[in-house]
């Protein structure tokens, strides 16, 4: 049984091909520059990089090299297109629609689409990618996962903003959250790896990359989550402001004469890591410069730090307590240094962290919590892909051993 991920953005696609039976990449790759000069595929077979650069005009033509590398004799993964079972896709945004994956018909097409203006730079992408999986192979089954799905547990009072109720109504304006299928499965392959069910766990995840959220999880369910109607809400990140003052937002879009599509460029393309620190927008580069001694780089580390502090304090009281600590996701899995400064005088809350464990470890799954913390504290690393092919095998209904 084998299934074809598919991650899509507006000029990239990220893949894995999956054999369910193990649960074994058996291949997987990266196209770059869809539609822009300089187009590039990397596939990747048994720990070797096969690199195929061509114009690919668009996601279509893309996938279909994908697909060519899959059945290359040398370096594919399969010899007939037949032996895929079924595609799984992620979609960023579903709106109000979805609080689970579900298999792709007419409908599901449509509501995606529904969903453009909530996510202009991520669903139209994502749609491209199953439309042209649908013309190249049009009689596999089609799975979307949504990012959104996973915070479609939050109770109202923790996801409406407080503005005129009629524009909840009309424009369903409101906090979505993303980075479900991430937070949801880690918490997962917490409850994997200790035996524990996650009933009656309260369980903050912090996946901590580019793009970071925080999310409360308490009997395996999302209550809240940093990231808002967007993904430029919570806390810093590597171009993205996070959350700012809507008022400080205007007085500096009318300084600078903006307009305000100039001024959310401004917010999630030139702040965050990389306007703090005039220099870079990379957490490596950041902890690299602070080390030597740079200031704004070392404010840029101490923010990250305090601001997830806020968020655990903030989620432990609202869960009415804390048991699990979860890091993920780029700086999450391999930055020592800033769960360390997470997790630093936060004794009250009864998180102790094993520094002999937590320094120097990158990307392995691990307890770093000292063992006599109250609460513990794991690296998790994350694994969408994973995760969507395990919707997509469930949902079609599918053997894995086929």
């Amino acid at each position: 049984m084998k299934i074809l991920v598919i991650n899509c953005g507006s000029s990239s696609l990220k893949y894995q091909l999956i054999d369910m039976a193990n649960e074994d990449v058996m291949a997987s790759g990266l196209v770059e520059r869809i539609g822009i000069e300089g187009s590039k595929l990397t596939h990747k077979k048994d720990g070797e990089k096969f690199v195929t650069e061509t114009e690919m005009k668009d996601h279509r033509v893309a996938l279909k090299l994908v697909l060519d590398e899959l059945l290359n004799k040398e370096h594919g993964a399969i010899s007939d297109l037949k032996e895929i079972n079924a595609v799984g896709h992620r979609v960023v945004h579903g709106g109000e629609k979805f609080n689970d994956s579900v298999v792709v018909d007419d409908k599901v097409l449509q509501e995606i689409k529904e969903c453009f203006a909530l996510a202009p730079l991520h669903n139209p992408a994502n749609l491209m990618g199953i439309e042209a999986i649908q013309g190249l192979m049009p009689d596999v089954p089609n799975v979307v996962v949504f990012d959104t799905a996973f915070h479609q547990t939050m109770p109202e009072e923790n996801y409406l903003y407080a503005l005129p109720y009629e524009y909840y109504e009309k424009y369903k304006v409101r906090r979505y959250g993303f980075h479900g299928t991430s937070h949801r499965f880690v918490s997962m392959k917490y409850g994997e790896v200790t035996g524990k069910s996650l009933e009656g766990l309260n369980i903050v995840s912090c996946h901590l990359g580019n793009g970071s959220s925080i999310t409360a999880i308490k009997d395996g369910k999302s209550v809240d989550t940093s990231m808002g109607f967007t993904p430029l809400d919570g806390i810093i990140m590597g171009t993205r402001s996070g959350s700012v003052d809507p008022s400080a937002v205007e007085f500096v879009q009318n300084k600078l004469g903006f307009t305000p599509a100039q001024m959310s460029d401004y917010l999630n393309k030139k702040s965050g890591f990389l306007g703090l620190s005039g220099q870079f927008s990379d957490n490596r580069d950041i902890t690299s410069a602070a080390q030597q001694g740079d200031k704004r780089s070392q404010l840029v580390t101490d923010m990250l730090t305090y601001e997830i502090k806020k968020y655990i304090g903030s989620y432990t009281a609202a869960m009415n307590g804390l048991d699990v600590v979860i890091f993920t996701g780029g700086i999450g899995e391999n930055a020592p240094e800033v769960r360390k400064g997470v997790c630093e005088n936060m004794e009250y809350l009864g998180i102790k962290l094993d520094n002999s464990v937590n320094d120097g470890l990158k990307g392995k799954l691990t307890k770093i919590s000292a063992p006599d913390s109250k609460v513990e504290v794991w690296v998790i690393p994350t694994n969408e892909e994973l995760l969507i092919a395990r919707d997509t095998l469930e949902i079609t209904g599918l053997d894995k051993n086929a």
